[in-house]
């Protein structure tokens, strides 16, 4: 069998899911390159046994992690896909990769579609399902935009596969969560406070209104929701998506998706900005004495 892909996959504490996502791609590479943050657990123990080969480095974010591979790393083959560690690939999207990969001439990158499992349930609405991400591009024809909510720009035509791939976080308890999204809500602030849009930076995706999706999205986010006032637009956006899109048909594990990462992850970088804000103009002090 004549490989073609290199698979980069990045990883942080991550034993009790990772053998799952080797296995997946066992027979889809013989370059499987795996990135860690210095994992505390048996995380790099089991990436060797399953014949990856290990490089640690500090984690930033998940755009600078994959870009130090790109940058540092010897790759094997033409073609590159990017893995989290949680993200399994099935049997049938990995014949169909298979099957195009290398053999549809003018092609830079394939979007894949992507499943997401949430407390046993895969969430089909509220703009979950579809959802098609660049994960699988040809070497030199792509880079991510170094933000803490990243898409990967590529120099070429992208098209897509038509199977999905599944995401089913075996860490994703409701603790997990929380601190993931308090240290990525870090990561927001940092931007909204430094003024970084679609403009400040070399590369990234350009906000276009009738683009591609992620265009879409990057224009509704910078010039629409970003000039809605800090509290109301979390709750906008909530009800756009478990109201207007459907999320409520998910049932209880659809509610506490959207409440959570659609309504109080957004209001929480609210607070954060507003927090901000009273520090640099804090107004008058309370005078105790009238109390």
């Amino acid at each position: 069998m004549k490989y073609m892909i290199s698979i980069i996959l990045l990883t942080y504490n991550d034993e009790c899911q990772i053998a799952n996502t080797l296995a997946s791609i066992a027979d889809l590479s013989d370059d499987i390159i795996v990135v860690d943050s210095f994992s505390s657990d048996r995380t790099v123990e089991i990436c060797r046994s399953h014949g990856a080969t290990v490089h640690q480095n500090p984690f930033v974010n998940q755009a600078v992690q994959f870009n130090w591979a790109l940058d540092n790393l010897p790759i094997k083959h033409d073609w590159i896909l990017r893995l989290d560690s949680d993200e399994i690939i099935p049997d049938k999207l990995k014949a169909e990769i298979l099957a195009r990969v290398g053999r549809e001439p003018g092609v830079a990158a394939y979007a894949l579609n992507r499943r997401v499992y949430w407390m046993g349930r895969w969430l089909r609405w509220g703009r979950m399902y579809p959802h098609f991400i660049v994960r699988l591009f040809r070497k030199g024809k792509a880079r991510y935009e170094e933000r803490t909510e990243e898409h990967l720009v590529v120099d070429g035509e992208t098209s897509r596969m038509k199977n999905d791939f599944l995401e089913d976080n075996k860490k994703n308890h409701l603790d997990y969560f929380t601190e993931k999204h308090i240290a990525t809500a870090g990561g927001e602030l940092g931007e909204i406070l430094r003024k970084v849009d679609s403009t400040t930076d070399a590369i990234a995706v350009r906000p276009r209104l009738f683009g591609t999706k992620v265009e879409r999205t990057r224009w509704l986010k910078e010039r629409l929701y970003s000039r809605v006032p800090l509290f109301a637009r979390p709750f906008l956006y909530f009800l756009y998506r478990y109201v207007i899109c459907l999320g409520f048909l998910d049932g209880r594990p659809g509610l506490i998706w959207h409440v959570l990462q659609g309504f109080w992850y957004r209001f929480y970088i609210d607070s954060k900005v507003y927090e901000a804000r009273l520090k640099t103009n804090p107004g008058k002090p309370v005078d105790y004495r009238k109390i």
